[in-house]
């Protein structure tokens, strides 16, 4: 299975819905709904990459940045 490498800048607690957008420079920018408390910005992050890629959650991983906002995520891809 082909897999890609993509960087991620969190924002939680946005106002809105959540939305995920390549930037010019090739990274991505998530606005998430939920705090980062207990893991909970991460898994929305989590199934926010897994809709637009439409790929199931385990196939993501999350290599990088789970305390940060910038985040390295593997993507496994059907």
């Amino acid at each position: 299975m082909p897999a890609i490498l993509i960087e991620v800048t969190v924002k939680p607690n946005a106002r809105g819905g959540a939305s995920l957008a390549q930037e010019p420079d090739g990274s991505w920018t998530a606005r998430v709904r939920s705090p980062p408390i207990e893991g909970r910005a991460n898994a929305e992050l989590i199934a926010l990459i897994a809709d637009h890629f439409r790929c199931p959650r385990s196939a993501i991983t999350l290599r990088r940045g789970a305390s940060g906002r910038r985040k390295s995520l593997r993507i496994e891809l059907p």
